[in-house]
């Protein structure tokens, strides 16, 4: 169901992007916003994952560099039957994570320094996971095309806005709106466009924590890193994701404002909402903390973790 949904709202935000096209220039101007979109996905398909990438940072790291971390990524691929991934570090201290890149073969996990000094190895393992998840269902090809189709009916909107203002009185057949017709779609159109991103972003974000729960075998394991990065990122902005909001869905947490509210402007569900569906799979109780139980790979004493080396070292 989840599938279908993503589906019918990718095609909801196509529509949109034609309906604004033809709104502006009639027939022909929804060919010319179609052939427009259809070129920006190209060049998002082959770039978007080296340009993120390159402006979040980060660096890759491998077994010699960080030998834990690329190890978990590599066990953790296995179980989710994927090739491995490239692995990044984001010197940020906000902590988070985002996966990128146009397939499977082609992918890449990146994780703040500020995740791997918040989170047990536990804990960054169900992170991992569910980035690996997003892999698997190839949501960073569909978030991308998303993000990639909203920015386009940004810019559609103003130029709406510019022929709304400056040349909406004259009597063109191939523009059926009048001046104020434009400058309204120069308002609504983007609205509606940011409300289907967030929408599919929230329905492939939980899709993902079933899917990475699933890969690392221990739902509580991303519960309990879910429920610190909830704290986590309310307390540290991410100047870097501030100065560019448009890729903010990409993250494990919305690193913008880090709000919990799973309403039509939220970039992320609910957190408790998430926590509560990965209690609910591990058959824990609804109450109390979300703190791992179960043994695993990277599980250990308390003791233990506080000497062991972590996985970026």
């Amino acid at each position: 169901m989840n599938y279908v949904r993503t589906g019918l709202l990718l095609a909801g935000l196509t529509a949109l992007f034609g309906a604004v096209g033809m709104m502006i220039g009639g027939q022909q101007g929804m060919i010319i916003a179609l052939l427009f979109a259809a070129a920006m996905n190209v060049f998002a398909y082959w770039n978007a994952d080296s340009m993120l990438l390159r402006m979040r940072g980060a660096r890759q790291v491998d077994d010699r560099t960080a030998p834990e971390l690329v190890s978990m990524v590599r066990e953790l691929a296995g179980n989710a039957g994927l090739p491995m991934p490239k692995v990044y570090v984001i010197d940020n201290p906000q902590p988070n994570a985002f996966a990128t890149g146009r397939n499977p073969e082609n992918a890449a996990v990146a994780a703040t320094s500020g995740l791997m000094q918040l989170l047990d190895r536990n804990e960054i393992a169900g992170v991992m996971a569910h980035e690996l998840a997003h892999i698997k269902n190839r949501d960073t090809l569909t978030m991308t095309i998303t993000a990639t189709i909203a920015g386009a009916i940004s810019a559609l909107a103003n130029f709406a806005m510019f022929a709304g203002m400056f040349g909406g009185g004259r009597n063109d057949n191939n523009n059926p709106l009048g001046g104020l017709g434009m400058i309204l779609v120069a308002i609504l159109a983007p609205l509606g466009a940011m409300l289907v991103q967030m929408a599919i972003s929230r329905t492939r974000e939980y899709e993902a924590d079933k899917i990475g729960a699933e890969i690392c075998r221990h739902p509580m394991w991303l519960a309990s890193a879910l429920n610190k990065l909830d704290k986590g990122v309310r307390s540290i902005p991410n100047m870097d994701a501030e100065r560019n909001p448009a890729t903010a869905h990409m993250y494990i947490a919305n690193p913008l404002s880090g709000k919990g509210v799973d309403n039509l402007f939220s970039t992320h569900p609910s957190m408790s909402n998430r926590i509560a569906k990965l209690r609910e799979m591990a058959g824990a109780p609804q109450s109390g903390t979300t703190a791992p139980t179960k043994s695993g790979p990277w599980s250990g004493s308390a003791k233990e973790r506080r000497v062991r080396r972590r996985p970026w070292n």
